[in-house]
């Protein structure tokens, strides 16, 4: 058990809270001007060019928090040195901490309480920064006036009375420990004494990666047909890699073709001790054992891309520390969030995450098992494919980007909401929706993030994809959206039938399936209606070809639309018609549009103001449906029922500063709603929400739903129940839902044309706003032109 960090920010609170320092500078003409500073958050940490695997994480971190929040906080570094570790650094430090500087730790503390800037101070730690200045470390942290954070990278068990009074004494101090998995806290509490409040277990980030070719991969670096092994990380005594050579032998001999890749440079402080005494070691073990044409050293410190692509080609990753108590280990977590099968000694991260089928644990300095465990899974694809899946589903919540956001929950708390918290909106990525479409259509389902052709194709997707391109070319006016979106319209095209009717299923070899007359198809239909009404209504800026292929197609179907009944196939069909604008249309757009009136004044009471005796998927498109008959129509009925209907809605799924869409683990019953059920939240239902806030901000011109609508898509970026990214940046696309306690790491059709028509939905919200203090800039320069003269 451990802390739970649960942000309890109300909109009010997330939109206006001001929390930047404000000072006065002069201006080039003279002038007193305000300026403000963001609150800062500084990390007393090695940090690159020093080679250290701390250093690297705490770029990482850093690089996250960046890149996931803006206009919340920023990142400074104190960076730790001594006399034998002095870096030149890319970018200045706010502070350089020279460990064996006489007074240095005082003039550094005096310096981080003086700077009222600095709210929280984060201590990346680790025994050996400061062994032979344990007494001026100890005088340092106890006399910092700002809340500390101590990161604990090791923790030893079974501590000696001297390391645990250090480390409870650290504990006392801080206002929070962090450690990077549950054992580390179970020993901190059981063997230290440390109070579990004070603990909070936030696992070493790990790097998304988009899916690779392993093959294509291995060419690539000219490793051929070869079964590679591989381990990195900066060679030292304590990787005992000599256990993976011994093996090698037994290996070799079923698997000749075996190579082990043996990544990294010597770890730096090694080579000052000692030069390449280790690497020289392991140089002469390979001859010994006529191992040449069996082991590579890449003996270079790689660059995170080229690291992660040799972690994706690698079809097992070795690692074989024999430190019992090594807490956590960076290069075991990268290997596993690539997928790879992991054969791991027992520290105890690898005990924490191996577990049920995860990767294969051996004893330490064990060559025997070691050999027997590669030959398993070299001889076992079925087996290392499934390790691997399993591996890659586990690892999926350490991100850097969740990392992010759990370390910037705790320090918002910490500070006592010093800050506020503004999510970065990613750039736009239309890279999974264009490996998702091929020349027939946009294909239905994903296996992670590789398109899974043997779904097929529905109507329901390639209406979405219609919609999504449709929205990107009105806001970029790209030449390159048109082929989509002729794509998409001829797939639609495809399933109208002679008798008016679509079809929705079709198989990869796009012959129509058997689904297609088992199932209720009028949802589809009303979908297809929307997306060629969007497109129709884009007249003005896109071919008269394309409009009057739309045309043709939407009033081949007027004819069979009266008869649909299904709620939201109606409210479809409703806004399809609305963008079509087409006055002959307007009589069945209205004799719709009364079938939900009369459905509403049905199942209204005091406290249900709602369409139906439950609310279920989709909910935001009855409401929205009725604006846009309000707007069609100029019938006050539509808009008054609009509203209503609209702000019931949202006081139903914004809570506690955030939405909470209606799950489909449990619908809301009039009179028997649960609102304690969590997951099944699917990203469709949180985009049709942003869609409807923007219309209705449009139309009304009301803040509160443009706020709503801009806190609504912070839950594709981490601003739900999991604290988790549902947005992939690294691939373009959108996992397939929230559940209770995981992310449905599949990116589908659905989810990803989902989260593109909410970010696009944002970006018109955006332009609008733009435009319209331009316009008023305008008009203002015009009054004062007028009275001027």
């Amino acid at each position: 058990m451990t802390t739970d960090i649960i942000s309890n920010r109300t909109v009010s609170e997330f939109t206006f809270r001001e929390t930047k320092t404000e000072f006065l500078t002069h201006s080039p003409n003279g002038s007193i001007e305000k300026q403000y500073k963001l609150p800062e958050v500084l990390f007393i940490t090695s940090f690159p060019p020093r080679e250290c695997g701390i250093a690297t994480y705490s770029n990482d971190l850093m690089e996250a928090l960046t890149r996931q929040f803006e206009n919340s906080f920023t990142c400074s570094v104190c960076a730790l040195e001594s006399k034998s570790e002095k870096h030149t650094y890319s970018q200045k430090p706010r502070f350089i901490l020279n460990t064996d500087q006489r007074n240095a730790f005082a003039k550094i503390a005096f310096k981080i309480n003086n700077n009222e800037n600095i709210k929280l101070v984060v201590m990346q730690h680790e025994f050996g920064f400061f062994a032979e200045k344990e007494e001026e470390f100890n005088q340092f942290f106890t006399c910092i006036s700002k809340p500390i954070v101590f990161v604990f990278h090791t923790v030893l068990p079974n501590p000696n009375p001297e390391l645990k009074a250090k480390v409870k004494e650290m504990a006392i101090i801080a206002s929070s420990v962090v450690v990077m998995t549950a054992n580390a806290s179970a020993i901190l509490v059981k063997d230290y004494g440390v109070s579990l409040y004070k603990i909070t277990i936030i696992p070493h980030g790990t790097h998304l990666v988009p899916p690779l070719n392993r093959s294509k991969l291995k060419k690539h670096y000219e490793l051929g047909h070869r079964k590679i092994l591989s381990t990195f990380g900066l060679l030292g005594w304590s990787k005992n890699i000599e256990t993976t050579l011994e093996a090698l032998p037994t290996v070799i001999k079923t698997h000749p073709e075996v190579l082990f890749l043996i990544l990294g440079k010597t770890h730096p402080s090694l080579v000052k001790k000692e030069g390449e005494k280790y690497r020289t070691l392991l140089e002469e073990k390979v001859k010994e054992l006529h191992l040449e044409k069996h082991v590579r050293f890449v003996n270079e410190y790689l660059e995170l891309p080229v690291l992660l692509e040799y972690l994706q080609l690698s079809d097992i990753y070795l690692f074989t520390s024999k430190d019992p108590n090594q807490a956590v280990s960076g290069t075991f977590s990268y290997a596993l969030s690539c997928g790879c099968p992991v054969i791991s000694t027992p520290i105890p991260h690898a005990k924490e995450v191996l577990s049920k089928n995860n990767g294969i644990i051996i004893d330490f300095e064990s060559p025997a098992q070691l050999a027997q465990a590669i030959v398993l899974l070299l001889d076992n694809e079925k087996l290392r494919v499934e390790i691997s899946s399993n591996s890659f589903h586990k690892m999926a919540s350490t991100a850097w980007q969740n990392s992010a956001i759990a370390h910037a929950l705790l320090f918002e708390k910490l500070t006592e909401y010093a800050f506020q918290l503004n999510y970065k909106i990613p750039e736009i990525n239309l890279d999974h929706i264009k490996k998702m479409t091929t020349a027939f259509g946009m294909i239905q389902f994903s296996k992670i993030s590789v398109p899974d052709i043997h779904s097929g194709y529905t109507l329901d997707d390639n209406a979405r994809a219609l919609i999504a391109m449709c929205q990107h070319y009105e806001l970029f006016k790209e030449e390159s959206d048109l082929k989509p979106i002729n794509t998409y319209l001829n797939f639609i095209k495809h399933c109208l039938q002679p008798s008016g009717l679509f079809l929705n299923y079709a198989n990869e070899q796009k012959e129509f399936t058997p689904q297609n007359y088992t199932e209720n198809l009028e949802d589809s239909t009303g979908r297809t209606i929307w997306a060629l009404g969007y497109l129709i209504s884009m007249d003005k800026i896109i071919s008269p070809k394309l409009i009057l292929e739309a045309s043709e197609l939407l009033e081949t179907a007027i004819p069979y639309l009266d008869k649909i009944y299904s709620t939201r196939a109606m409210a479809f069909i409703i806004k399809g018609l609305h963008y079509q604008n087409e006055q002959k249309n307007l009589p069945l757009l209205q004799k719709l549009t009364n079938r939900l009136v009369q459905m509403y004044k049905h199942e209204k009471s005091y406290d249900w103001h709602w369409f139906e005796h439950y609310m279920t998927y989709g909910n935001s498109l009855l409401p929205e449906a009725m604006l846009c008959a309000f707007i069609s129509t100029g019938k006050e009925e539509y808009k008054k029922i609009a509203m209503e209907s609209f702000g019931f809605l949202l006081s139903k799924i914004f809570v506690d500063g955030r939405i909470k869409v209606v799950s489909n683990k449990g619908w809301h019953i009039k009179d028997k709603i649960d609102e304690n059920v969590i997951g099944g939240e699917q990203p469709i239902d949180v985009a049709y929400t942003i869609m409807a806030l923007a219309q209705f901000y449009f139309e009304f011109n009301k803040d509160e739903y443009k706020q709503k609508a801009n806190l609504a898509f912070n839950w594709f970026l981490g601003e739900n129940h999991l604290h988790q990214i549902v947005y992939n940046p690294c691939t373009g696309g959108c996992y397939d839902g929230v559940e209770a306690c995981n992310v449905n790491l599949n990116q589908g059709a659905e989810s990803t044309l989902s989260y593109l028509m909410a970010r696009l939905t944002v970006e018109k919200l955006a332009t609008y706003d733009m435009s319209v203090h331009i316009s008023e800039g305008c008009k203002e320069i015009e009054e004062m032109a007028e009275s001027t003269v």
